[in-house]
């Protein structure tokens, strides 16, 4: 569903500078218990291990599709994880990811498609047609400063595609809390409330006043309503233009 965002937030240039005073956020503090299964966990969600984890990757794969419809020769993918959305672009060039955390994807096979990995966004030069984001900008410590820098890096009229989960509303805390809050207390016996705020410190609002402030967005869509009813959305998608 195409909506004109401006109908949507309005008037949001105090908002936007009030929220960029809250960075850069700082994580919360994770006792030694959540430290020890970190990566663990980290990877088994990523990798889709588990009935839970599952599940959520079946309902994510409407992100995937929708960055997808797009096409360019030169894609950046910011936060590549296990390289699980390459395979849904099939016209690309050029393939460039930035992902820290190399362990999720060193033995991939789709690794081959891939032209440079890059640990961070600030280590990339080159000029991309279209810069892709799925389920990144939520963990972003210092958002503001990655999405300018992306903005840098798109070519004159190119194209920013973000799907995210939507963080801070009703039916995602919902979503979690009935499916991976009940594996992950089952499985470690801890409560999986505390690891979704160490990961997700940016709110589905906070990422679009980001966005507008820096973007023409073009297109903004959730699912899985064909209606973008706040509370009652999983995931969203926007779609924004290099000005």
């Amino acid at each position: 569903m195409i909506l004109n965002y401006k109908i949507i937030m309005r008037n949001n240039i105090k908002e936007y500078s009030d929220i960029l005073k809250k960075f850069p956020k700082k994580r919360i503090v994770l006792s030694e218990e959540y430290l020890r299964i970190y990566n663990e966990h980290y990877k088994s969600n990523r990798g889709g291990e588990g009935f839970a984890n599952k599940i959520a990757q079946k309902m994510e794969s409407w992100m995937h599709k929708k960055v997808s419809k797009r096409k360019g020769e030169d894609i950046l993918e910011l936060g590549a994880g296990n390289l699980n959305h390459i395979k849904y672009e099939n016209s690309f060039k050029n393939y460039d990811i930035v992902e820290p955390f190399r362990e999720l994807y060193e033995n991939n096979s789709e690794l081959s498609k891939v032209r440079k990995e890059f640990n961070s966004i600030f280590e990339v030069q080159n000029k991309y047609d279209k810069i892709v984001s799925i389920a990144t900008l939520e963990h972003l410590l210092n958002l503001p400063k990655e999405i300018i820098y992306c903005k840098n890096l798109l070519k004159k009229k190119g194209i920013l595609q973000i799907a995210v989960p939507c963080e801070g509303e009703l039916a995602f805390k919902l979503g979690w809390l009935f499916t991976t809050a009940i594996s992950f207390k089952l499985k470690y016996n801890l409560d999986y409330s505390k690891m979704i705020k160490y990961e997700h410190v940016n709110s589905l609002h906070e990422i679009l006043i980001i966005l507008q402030n820096n973007f023409k967005i073009i297109k903004f869509s959730r699912s899985p309503f064909i209606l973008p009813i706040k509370n009652l959305s999983f995931y969203a998608y926007i779609e924004c233009e290099n000005i």
